[in-house]
């Protein structure tokens, strides 16, 4: 059976997409999708037909592992990406961007999106001044995050950030690496999701 670290990496290769679920692993030449660009398993090989609700369903799926977030918590987003005005599947991708611990993992002061819920649920990050602990907060519009002084002020936190002093930031993102804080310089759009999906799939699985 594979360990949990293989089964992180398995997801990746479900999707035949990387979901960058694992740090820097993800953007070295020993990313799993790019040493096997095929689904796990004994006929991960073949090649299949998938039509209809597998499509609808893979996509969603996509964006779940993607975002780092169990079925309960994807579709109450959905649920108020529907309420919203505009198009849903549009809403629901802003949404998802907006989430503190994608912000985080954006800004470049965590290794992958399941070290920013950490920190974030540690403590270790202030919105505005004013301590937030649930990953799942959505920033908005001139929102300031940044370290705690106390961890800003770490072996480890200084590490870090000095790792990434070259990753790209969105452009409605503003990161000064030398304060540990970034900026929040407009809402997300569609065309900031880097991601390959196609978030009208998602909407039509749940509007069965």
């Amino acid at each position: 059976m594979p360990s949990k670290r293989e089964q992180v990496c398995r997801q990746c290769r479900v999707e035949k997409t990387k979901l960058f679920l694992k740090g820097d692993k993800c953007l070295s030449g020993k990313c799993p999708v790019e040493r096997r660009a095929y689904a796990p398993g004994e006929h991960g090989k073949m090649r299949r037909r998938i039509l209809g609700y597998a499509i609808q369903l893979r996509e969603k799926q996509k964006l779940k592992r993607y975002y780092g977030m169990s079925e309960k918590q994807f579709r109450l987003f959905f649920e108020r990406a529907e309420r919203r005005k505009g198009v849903t599947g549009e809403n629901l991708l802003a949404m998802l961007e907006r989430r503190l611990d994608n912000v985080v993992y954006l800004m470049g002061y965590a290794r992958s999106r399941v070290h920013a819920r950490q920190l974030i649920g540690h403590g270790h990050f202030l919105v505005n001044d004013r301590k937030v602990n649930i990953p799942s907060y959505e920033v908005d519009a001139g929102d300031v995050v940044r370290f705690r002084p106390r961890t800003a002020q770490t072996a480890g936190t200084k590490e870090l950030v000095e790792s990434t002093q070259t990753k790209a930031v969105p452009g409605w993102i503003e990161v000064d690496r030398a304060g540990f804080q970034g900026r929040i310089k407009a809402l997300p759009t569609r065309a900031d999701v880097t991601l390959p999906v196609e978030e009208h799939l998602v909407v039509e699985l749940y509007s069965k």
